[in-house]
Order: C-alpha cells, then structure tokens, then sequence
C-alpha cells in the first residue's frame, strides 16, 4: 500500500437495520459488484459505466440507483457535451457487517455509549508503552509519563507491555429498570516488539471492579496496513486488532458468545453510583502477559472506539 495513500472509507451496517437491508439488497447483484469495482479509483457518468461494463445504458441507471439508495454511491449532476451528465464515486472501500447474536439479548430498550480510548482516568503503565494520535506520537516512545498529556483525549492508539487503563462511563440508565445485559466491543491485539504473529497475551476485563472475563490475544497484528492506520504509522509496527465483545448478563459472562466466567449481572452493582467502571490489562498473576494494543476509531480495521452498550426494560 502506498504510504501516502489516504485511510480507506468503511461503513459499519447491522443486517437487521433499514441501511443494512439497503445495503445487502444492493450488492447482492454481480452487475452492481462490477460497477463498485470499476468505480474503485475513479469517477465515472452513467454512460462511461455503461460502455465500460457493456450493458445497455437504462440497465446502468437502473443499477446506479439502486447504489445511490443505499449510500454505497455518491453521486452529482454536472454539464456535459449533451446536456447534463451524473457523475458517480464509490462512497466506500470496505463494508463490516455485524451479524445478530442469538440469546444474549432480549428484547427492551437499549443505550450505546462510545469512549474516546485516550479518555480513561486511571492507569498503570509499565513500558514498552505509548500513544498515538492521527498525526503523529504523543509525548515520547516508552514513557509512561505519555499516559497523563493533557493531548492523550485524542489518541487513536495506545500500546503498553503490561498494567491497565481503566474508563468510567456515565451511567445512563433511567431509574427503576432492570437491566438485562451489559456488552463492551473494542478492537485490541497483543503488544510484542514492533509485531509478532505469535504472541500470546490474556487481556482482562473488569467491570466495577469485578473480573468478568479474560480473552487470550494470539498475535501482535503487523506488516499489512490497516484500513483506517494513518499513513506516516510505519508498517512493521502493530497495524490492526480483532474486533471482541465482552457480554455480561444474568446467566454469566461471555466473549463472542463462549462462557467466560460466572460473573452475572447483580455482582456489577450497577445502579450504586452514576459512572460504569471498565479496566482493561492483563492480570499481574496471567499465563501470558504479552501486553496489549488498543485501537479508536482512526486506526486499525474497526472505525469505533469502545462501545458500551445497555440493554434494560
């Protein structure tokens, strides 16, 4: 990948969702999977898209507005040699879709809260450490001192070999619900020397101060860029997570739908003060303590932060 070339554009559906259904529907078609393809570096009118991919002309209006319905196309009228012309771009290099997961949620209301990564209010770091902003390092390479810059609320990574951060959420509940189901997702990956693609680490989730689970990481994720990693971030140097969700409901605890742990919902105690708690690090006693990266919304394959979300009624 050229280092200069800009972050590639990602759109994050849910299947279930109006956007979703628009979205699925409209690549479900081979002739609009080329016309995406085609108009992968370059812009084209309807007539181009047409002779290129040799389909009638009314064939590709057809097709083109079925992609400017679901967003997948941007489009602009302009004037042409014989009147006006629609100019078409592709709105988006990559799509994540969220499949549903069965039994973990049912049915209320629900609450979604995005955290900033370089927002938490504690920490204990121990190097090799650091952060990274859109634009380049903040503070120094292996301080721990980096972690409490005032400019930290912008980071879009931050790596350390062993320690924690720990975010406090508002507590958003109305009073006198029941909540049903608390999930976090974040993307993350172990923190080895530049990368390593076998480089266990156990990452721990604490919630109020109670462990809920623990995700062993295989990898320090590198040497292919990320489709959100900033240019001038040299790609020797961990490029993307994987995406986890950590559930807690009555049942138990759960990552990606496997049981974690017996930890249910009422060991939380969430309702007792009007901030959420999470820690994320590795246990000081943990097999593998092989550090972690943990990717905002700018860097790696995932355009999010950490997401709390709520699900009550």
């Amino acid at each position: 990948v050229p280092t200069n070339r800009a972050p590639r554009r990602v759109l994050r559906v849910h299947p279930s969702s109006d956007l979703g259904e628009s979205v699925m529907k409209a690549l479900a078609s081979e002739p609009r999977q080329r016309i995406l393809e085609l108009l992968s570096d370059r812009v084209c009118n309807v007539s181009e898209i047409a002779e290129a991919l040799e389909m009638p002309p009314s064939t590709a209006t057809l097709h083109v507005s079925i992609l400017e319905e679901s967003g997948l196309l941007r489009t602009e009228v302009q004037p042409g040699l014989r009147g006006l012309q629609k100019v078409c771009a592709r709105a988006y290099d990559t799509i994540l879709v969220e499949l549903p997961r069965a039994g973990l949620e049912p049915s209320g209301h629900t609450t979604e809260i995005s955290m900033p990564i370089g927002a938490f209010v504690d920490c204990e770091i121990e190097p090799p450490c650091g952060l990274a902003g859109e634009q380049g390092i903040i503070g120094h390479f292996d301080s721990p001192a980096s972690f409490y810059e005032p400019v930290r609320l912008s980071a879009q990574l931050l790596w350390f070999r062993h320690g924690y951060v720990e975010y406090r959420f508002p507590n958003r509940l109305p009073p006198l619900v029941t909540l049903d189901s608390l999930s976090l997702t974040m993307e993350l990956c172990s923190e080895a020397p530049l990368h390593h693609g076998e480089w266990l680490s156990d990452i721990t989730l604490w919630v109020n101060g109670v462990e809920v689970g623990t995700w062993t990481s295989p990898a320090d994720f590198g040497g292919e860029r990320g489709l959100l990693t900033p240019s001038w971030w040299e790609s020797h140097k961990a490029q993307v997570g994987m995406l986890k969700r950590w559930a807690i409901t009555p049942e138990g605890s759960f990552v990606d739908g496997v049981e974690a742990s017996t930890t249910r919902l009422e060991a939380l105690d969430i309702m007792a003060r009007p901030y959420i708690s999470v820690r994320i690090g590795n246990r000081p006693d943990a097999t593998h303590r092989g550090g972690l990266n943990l990717f905002g919304r700018h860097f790696g394959n995932y355009p999010q932060d950490l997401i709390l979300h709520l699900r009550y009624h």
